[in-house]
């Protein structure tokens, strides 16, 4: 391992690349730690001017850009063997050592650091800097979550003095957009792609176009469509699958027109997952809306508010049904008796009443109810004890009265019997007797069932 380059100590080797080798190294001026990229120059005329010149790109790209998620550029140089870059030494790792190390980073994570490389792609595409060669390999992660972009190499600058032979494709082949695969001219869309495979990757661990030689990870970049990351990862949101589709679309209109559009989608998903709260926050909104309340039928200056009232539970409804229906204090009407004596069975606390009542009045109707049947099947005691007595005068004809839908009291009208002509007296006062004992029977019958 060689000591110096240029003015500059090295300390240790980093790595080695396509290009060469990269060192850790002191700027002894400044004090400040650098990473050294080199160039070996030990290779062919034809590989020795390629490299150089694909070199001097990368120093005149980087030079131009001046962005936080972007590696800074300090200076460049030359010696016998080889050529160098001095920049920023990051400490960090490579995304791709992340994805190899097999512990998948968080949709959350993934989605900060693809943000952060769009944003410094984006920066580039506005100088007319296109990076070509967007790949794992060259995203840094810094401590803190920062993303940077490296190795421009082969970005291709307005009126680049570099030329490709025919049918040589610089560029990593699973990152490649079809464009770049077949031969085509391409623009700052073919980083989208890669960037949009880069995505996947991250988000899943598996590569979206692989293949057992380079032919066939270009033929399925060409030709097949991968399925979405989130049958490979559950925690990844659909929405991803829709944004990673977009960018890895094989048609160009098809895809995203710029990066920021790219970046734009990202982080209002990773917007999305910030704001995802507990089921029971979400009851609110989701709940439909209340109906709308009837106007009240009631005078403005008398309505009342209802909606805060106490309802009543089941329980208490249901013993509201089993209680039986109480008399009005002024409820005297026979037939309603009946009719009430009948409905909440009570015939027989009656019973002897009502007898008593049929044969003074010469009752003719019917006890009407669900329960009339059971009191005409079961004759009263005192009517078979006693002989029936002698048939009274016949009433004035009365029709029938339905029974009202409702029970609500109402005076009780006796209809007054017509004296036959040639009546003796005796019969009109037994008449009159029978009136009283009904009256005081009635009034008996009011009190018992208040007291009950």
């Amino acid at each position: 391992m060689i000591s110096t380059l240029g003015r500059y100590k090295i300390v240790a080797e980093i790595g080695q690349g396509a290009m060469g080798v990269v060192y850790k190294a002191v700027d002894p001026i400044i004090d400040r730690t650098v990473a050294i990229k080199t160039i070996n120059l030990n290779l062919s005329r034809q590989e020795l001017e390629e490299y150089e010149a694909r070199f001097q790109q990368e120093i005149k790209a980087a030079g131009r850009l001046n962005h936080p998620n972007i590696v800074t550029i300090y200076d460049v140089g030359k010696t016998d063997q080889v050529a160098y870059m001095a920049m920023e030494y990051l400490e960090g790792n490579e995304l791709k050592d992340i994805i190899a190390s097999g512990q998948l980073l968080s949709p959350v994570q993934v989605v900060d650091i693809i943000a952060q490389v769009a944003d410094g792609l984006w920066f580039a595409h506005q100088q007319d800097i296109v990076h070509r060669d967007v790949k794992p390999s060259n995203i840094m992660v810094l401590g803190g979550g920062i993303a940077k972009i490296t190795d421009f190499g082969i970005a291709r600058l307005p009126n680049s003095a570099v030329k490709t032979m025919t049918g040589l494709i610089l560029g990593s082949p699973r990152y490649m957009s079809p464009e770049q695969v077949i031969g085509k001219s391409i623009d700052a869309r073919s980083d989208i792609f890669s960037l949009g495979v880069v995505l996947y990757e991250a988000l899943t661990g598996v590569a979206p176009f692989d293949g057992d030689n380079v032919n066939a990870i270009m033929y399925a970049t060409v030709n097949t469509t991968p399925t979405p990351p989130s049958q490979h990862n559950r925690n990844v949101p659909a929405m991803l699958d829709l944004i990673v589709a977009k960018a890895m679309a094989k048609l160009l209109e098809d895809r995203y027109q710029s990066v920021k559009e790219f970046a734009d989608d990202v982080r209002e998903v990773r917007r999305q997952m910030d704001s995802s709260r507990p089921a029971t926050a979400l009851k609110a909104s989701n709940a439909p809306a209340a109906p709308k309340k009837p106007a009240s039928i009631l005078p403005p200056s008398v309505a009342v508010e209802t909606s805060t009232l106490p309802m009543a539970t089941r329980d208490e409804r249901a013993k509201e049904d089993e209680r039986p229906v109480p008399l009005a204090k002024t409820f005297d009407s026979f037939d309603a008796t009946l009719r009430l004596a009948a409905m909440t069975d009570q015939t027989e606390d009656f019973r002897e009443y009502i007898s008593q009542t049929q044969k003074m009045r010469a009752y003719k109707g019917k006890i009407e109810g669900p329960h009339a049947a059971k009191m005409q099947a079961q004759p009263p005691a005192a009517a078979s004890a006693a002989p029936p007595p002698a048939p009274a005068p016949a009433p004035a004809v009365q029709q029938e009265r339905k029974p009202p839908r409702v029970v609500a009291p109402r005076p009780m009208q006796f209809p007054q019997p017509q004296p036959a002509p040639g009546r003796s007296t005796a019969t009109n006062l037994i008449a009159i007797a029978a009136i009283v004992v009904l009256s005081i029977a009635a009034v008996a019958l009011t009190i018992a069932l208040l007291l009950k």
